[in-house]
């Protein structure tokens, strides 16, 4: 176990092997998180708190101090950062591993990367290494999701949850999701134009470039229209206007686009740090009969607003389509397995639905009312058919609201209170 000191916290360091396929153990990969503790209480008997990372194919946060959520869990938790199977230092899911399969053993491959998995993985750390206590949860967007799953299968292990723009819909449909999400992302862009709206011209002009020319981006990618549009993921968090405001205000070099803009866009685009949030976007949703089908696509193709020679052109949103893994240099491997995995009929259940309405674990809940990722409809549905709930409705953050400090604290005195309901603010 590898230990050491950064600014305001001591961190040991965790690594322990699992089944690859937990219900058929053969193959093992291994799962690593990082334990984080005040140094002045590293020798204290401390509860333990679970951060569940967003995602699909998220890692654990890479922390500089003990700073916002992390300084306050801090002061009463040893917190535990996972790193998700298949991320980070958790045996990663690479091209080059992908590659080297079949499409059917990719998307089997794959398919073992899900919450269910996660979620054995949580409670073999726990039971291994953390002594079998039981230990409470943040989880934040997918990280909610997850916490559903743990519910559903493991509630024993835990002592309270916390969640943030994350309580799934615990009846998972991807059309659904879809068709409630893209009119979210429409009003994002209408607000991106209004707070820019000289963008307007400066949009079309680089789509029309795009469209007329071949438009090479640093790794050799052609960057079409539609992979311009799919910058549009950053506008559900607090400052994504602006980081697009500003990707957009250097993008034109006279007629030509910029080196700058280039190589951003390819940096936003390229998937390379996290193959799995593409590859999986969809299949988090499979859940029982019915295959996903690519519903993303499925419902931009009824939506003639967001097509490529709709001006003003508006961008997308978290959607993952077809043609990124046909497009994408760092996608490609991944093609003949999510082809699969979108044709997939059938799913292991995610969710116990009666077990989720008898739920007795504290369970308090963020639910940004403009979250343009997870819709807060479904979210408040979930609360109420999920036992022991506690939903603060708020429009003061966007998706990353956890980042500030008021967050986490209030979720906290949620739990800490007695009787329940829906908190409106």
């Amino acid at each position: 176990m590898t230990s050491y000191t950064i600014p305001r916290m001591h961190v040991r360091e965790h690594t322990v092997s699992v089944p690859l396929d937990w219900e058929r153990p053969g193959e093992s990969i291994s799962v690593f998180a990082r334990e984080l503790v005040d140094p002045t209480r590293k020798d204290e008997d401390l509860p333990c708190l679970l951060f569940l990372q967003g995602g699909p194919g998220g890692k654990g946060p890479r922390p500089t101090g003990a700073d916002g959520w992390i300084g306050q869990a801090l002061k009463k938790y040893r917190v535990v950062l996972l790193d998700q199977r298949g991320t980070g230092r958790s045996t990663p899911v690479s091209a080059r591993r992908m590659a080297s399969m079949t499409a059917e053993e990719g998307a089997d491959y794959l398919a073992c990367f899900r919450a269910d998995s996660i979620v054995a993985d949580a409670e073999h750390l726990r039971k291994t290494v953390f002594g079998g206590r039981p230990w409470s949860t943040l989880g934040q967007s997918y990280g909610g999701f997850l916490t559903l799953t743990y519910l559903s299968k493991a509630p024993e292990g835990l002592t309270a949850c916390y969640v943030t723009g994350g309580l799934a819909s615990i009846d998972p449909s991807a059309a659904e999701v879809y068709r409630r999400t893209y009119p979210r992302v429409a009003a994002k862009n209408q607000e991106f134009y209004r707070r820019y709206p000289h963008n307007v011209e400066r949009v079309g002009r680089i789509a029309d470039r795009l469209a007329e020319s071949d438009v090479r981006l640093p790794d050799g990618d052609r960057l079409t229209v539609r992979r311009f549009q799919s910058l549009g993921i950053d506008f559900g968090m607090k400052p994504g206007f602006e980081r697009i405001h500003w990707l957009i205000d250097e993008a034109l070099d006279g007629d030509e686009l910029s080196d700058t803009f280039l190589g951003q866009a390819l940096g936003l685009s390229s998937y390379l740090g996290n193959p799995l949030f593409a590859a999986l976007q969809e299949s988090i949703y499979g859940s029982g009969e019915g295959a996903t089908a690519w519903a993303a696509e499925a419902e931009r193709a009824r939506r003639p607003e967001f097509a490529e020679d709709a001006r003003p052109l508006l961008f997308t949103g978290e959607m993952m389509y077809p043609w990124m893994f046909a497009e994408i240099r760092g996608l490609r491997p991944f093609q003949g397995a999510v082809e699969l995995l979108a044709k997939r009929p059938r799913w292991p259940e995610l969710y116990d639905l009666d077990r989720l309405a008898a739920n007795d674990v504290p369970v308090a809940a963020a639910v940004y009312f403009d979250d343009m990722y997870v819709d807060s409809g479904l979210q408040l549905d979930t609360a109420r058919r999920v036992g022991n709930v506690q939903a603060w409705v708020t429009n003061e953050y966007e998706h990353d609201g956890l980042g500030a400090d008021r967050v986490f604290e209030r979720l906290t005195e949620l739990v800490a209170s007695i009787g329940g309901g829906v908190s409106h603010q």
